[in-house]
């Protein structure tokens, strides 16, 4: 997935092949002599490297969780955009893969999904409450709340691309997706969107009317 077939050892096409058909083909339907064949081994050869079925997708997942982690890590920074655009633009059939396959650990519930979605979580947090402590961030009233939206917005980008492309009049998920987002999201987390805190007073009265006091602030 990240260079040329040619230059992968044969563990590595091993995990990319069943990368591939844990994305299209779910966790349970995909076999190792289908594995073995896109990869061009022999399935005696994905036992050898990997043992069992469980055992490579463990690998999988390390492997696409520290991608998308570290894409995590720089979409959160101020040119965190143009780094998605340009990783996008330069492989593109390997971006919409591990997004595939992320979305399909989500849908099946694995406990692929709980490590993706805590390790996000986790790492957005950090990244906020840096950006608080630097200044760079306004202070929220609790952090890891906003953490758990943060990476919400992106899953929902991420695993509803084809339907949201097509609700802004593209065929398909691409760069001109990706541009056309770009500046309305920063727009959003720079600006908001209320136009004054109306709507965040009443919303803090009516959590005090409800709990009988104000929602404290966490640091």
């Amino acid at each position: 997935m990240c260079s040329a077939r040619s230059d992968l050892t044969a563990q590595a096409k091993i995990r990319d092949a069943a990368i591939a058909h844990f994305a299209r083909d779910g966790f349970q339907k995909t076999n190792l002599r289908a594995v073995a064949a896109t990869a061009g081994v022999s399935a005696g050869l994905v036992i050898h490297h990997f043992g069992s079925k469980e055992k490579l997708r463990a690998v999988c997942d390390d492997h696409v969780l520290r991608i998308l982690v570290q894409r995590a890590r720089d979409d959160a920074r101020p040119a965190g955009m143009q780094d998605v655009l340009r990783d996008y633009l330069s492989n593109p059939e390997e971006y919409r893969l591990q997004v595939q396959y992320m979305a399909r650990a989500i849908e099946e519930d694995t406990p692929a999904a709980a490590t993706f979605v805590g390790t996000m979580v986790d790492e957005s947090e950090e990244v906020l409450r840096a950006g608080i402590a630097d200044g760079s961030l306004h202070p929220s009233s609790d952090v890891r709340a906003l953490a758990v939206f943060t990476v919400l917005t992106s899953l929902a980008m991420l695993t509803m691309a084809a339907p949201l492309a097509r609700a802004l009049g593209h065929d398909r998920f691409g760069p001109e997706v990706l541009h056309r987002m770009a500046l309305p999201t920063l727009e959003l987390y720079t600006h908001g969107i209320y136009a004054d805190d109306t709507v965040l007073q009443a919303a803090k009265a009516a959590w005090t009317a409800t709990h009988g006091e104000s929602h404290e602030r966490q640091e």
